[in-house]
């Protein structure tokens, strides 16, 4: 993570979010004062849900012509909109929430809705249940839906030398014990908000699940995306032993100008002890090299490079689970084998 702002990472809209009406909504109104619009402007259907929506409440989707997709659920006193088009002007004004944050009825009955769809158009997902309902809110987003859909189809996730298949199913596994549950919006949105495909970004996202996997894997419980006093955002703190986690993701030196292996891994750390790590010493550096093929992998491992900062644990992690590397200062927490510094195979 980087300061708050994030340069590197141009204003867009993010993951999609309800909109919360306090209002009483009726049939005659929907179609008046949001399908009617929408029509207008894209060529609009406005249709009856696939599922049921929750006691209470009415519902329809808005289908526009250019594949753009909206729910409209309503009551007597309220309504939700969630969609990846553009907003009717009589809802400006409302409040956004996240899934976490509406009404559970409504939010189990929009995923079920955008599940379908999501599946019906991607069908390949349709065997990794916890990928598909953690990054729906970016898979059907306005700005992401394309790139996050094309970077777990066409690269893996991230992995080298690995077929779509590995690479989801390390993630069906990661996400499927829920440990990341709590933060679904957090973690989700880092990977669904650039304009254009940065494989480089997205890469460095998914570090940081890699990470999680990390520190679950040792018992440690942890809080990510913290605030501290320096002004930035680190990417993690474990609170049993008050400490501080920052994530990186090299990029192998055949995609940078890096020359070797160890240049590639202190030019990417240097970025990091020029911000975050100048004003917050202490806290663990993990440089993640998952993204380094065997050869350049081994020549790292061979060697044990020093990285620039101290305490470090560099590792590669394999879509089977596998991790291994090493570690460089006084480690403030366990990691296994790679804060023994031993190898594990």
């Amino acid at each position: 993570m980087v300061c708050v702002s994030r340069p590197y990472a141009p204003a867009v809209a993010g993951p999609i979010r309800f909109r919360h009406s306090p209002e009483s909504w009726h049939l005659d109104r929907v179609e008046g004062a949001l399908h009617s619009p929408l029509d207008q402007q894209f060529g609009a259907t406005l249709s009856a849900p696939w599922f049921s929506p929750p006691p209470g409440y009415e519902a329809r989707r808005l289908e526009m012509d250019n594949g753009d997709l909206a729910l409209f659920v309503w009551s007597d006193s309220e309504a939700f909109w969630l969609g990846n088009t553009e907003t009717p002007s009589v809802l400006w004004r409302t409040d956004k929430v996240t899934f976490a944050e509406a009404p559970y009825g409504v939010t189990r009955w929009a995923e079920r809705e955008l599940l379908a769809e999501l599946h019906e158009a991607e069908d390949w997902l349709a065997d990794y249940e916890h990928v598909s309902w953690f990054f729906l809110p970016v898979f059907h987003s306005k700005d992401g839906a394309d790139t996050t859909r094309s970077f777990f189809r066409d690269h893996a996730a991230g992995f080298p030398d690995a077929d779509r298949a590995d690479g989801l199913a390390f993630f069906e596994d990661l996400l499927s014990t829920g440990i990341l549950d709590d933060h679904r919006f957090t973690m989700a949105a880092k990977l669904g908000t650039s304009q254009g495909k940065d494989l480089v970004r997205m890469r460095a996202t998914m570090a940081e699940f890699n990470a999680a996997k990390l520190l679950a894997d040792a018992g440690h419980d942890f809080v990510p995306e913290v605030e501290v006093d320096s002004g930035h955002a680190l990417d993690y703190r474990v609170p049993a032993r008050d400490a501080l986690v920052e994530v990186t993701r090299p990029e192998p030196p055949s995609r940078r100008r890096a020359g070797t292996p160890a240049a590639a891994l202190r030019e990417t750390v240097n970025g990091k002890t020029t911000d975050q790590l100048r004003d917050n010493p202490d806290a663990l550096l993990l440089v993640d090299a998952t993204s380094f093929p065997d050869d350049a992998w081994q020549a790292i491992r061979d060697g044990r490079p020093a990285v620039g900062h101290r305490p470090a644990v560099v590792y590669r992690f394999r879509p089977d689970g596998r991790v291994e590397g090493y570690s460089s200062g006084d480690v403030p927490l366990d990691l296994g084998s790679l804060t023994a510094s031993a190898m594990q195979h």
